[in-house]
């Protein structure tokens, strides 16, 4: 397979990927202004912001497998891309729940953090989003050198309370849920692997560049 040109990746194929990944958000805006979201509109949009955010970090886990499995090292250009959009989709669904559910009930939003467990893993999960989000750049990169890639391997305990917090959510149809953790299991598994096996300079550069 011919490898696409850093002009190709960065003009035409990044464009299509970010405009694909503003999908959900635009069929999710259709939805409020055609009335098409059910009988519970603020339940739909919660449950698709969060939904989306999990499927975005797995994604996002997905990448460096992908790249180094089918050996499409341009893959990796998209990473901090995807893990911003799951950390887009994540605020979309904490502020959905905040100030629709809640109407900024701040008293009422502690006392559910508090007692509510899938509300306390997914509030944890959205708070450890946000140092992974402010350090994406480069600039933090060339600061934090091999503290970024530690820092950044907290993505892997978010995307485990995501889908406990969907896990603990749904009270009937456990099957999505299910889907999602049987695919971050088979990522924490591969990733599990690379890590016994000898990192070669090559690998140990490209670490640099991944937390994943």
């Amino acid at each position: 397979m011919q490898t696409p040109s850093d002009k190709t990746v960065r003009f035409v194929i990044k464009p299509i990927v970010f405009m694909a990944c503003l999908l959900p958000l635009v069929m999710l805006i259709a939805g409020l202004i055609n009335d098409t979201l059910g009988a519970n509109p603020v339940e739909a949009m919660t449950h698709e912001t969060g939904e989306w955010a999990l499927r975005f970090l797995l994604i996002t886990l997905l990448v460096t497998p992908a790249r180094q499995i089918l050996n499409l090292t341009w893959l990796i250009k998209f990473r901090r891309m995807l893990g911003l959009f799951a950390f887009f989709y994540a605020t979309l669904h904490f502020i959905t729940y905040i100030w629709f559910e809640q109407y900024f009930d701040w008293a009422e939003i502690v006392k559910d953090i508090i007692e509510r467990p899938f509300i306390t893993v997914g509030f944890a999960a959205f708070v450890l989003l946000i140092p992974l989000a402010l350090t994406s750049n480069k600039i933090m990169m060339r600061r934090l050198k091999r503290n970024w890639v530690k820092l950044h391997k907290l993505i892997y305990v978010i995307a485990v309370l995501g889908v406990l917090h969907f896990i603990w959510l749904v009270k009937a149809d456990y099957l999505q849920p299910f889907i999602y953790g049987v695919i971050l299991l088979v990522l924490l598994s591969y990733r599990a692997y690379q890590q016994r096996k000898p990192a070669t300079p090559a690998e140990d550069r490209n670490c640099r560049t991944s937390s994943s």
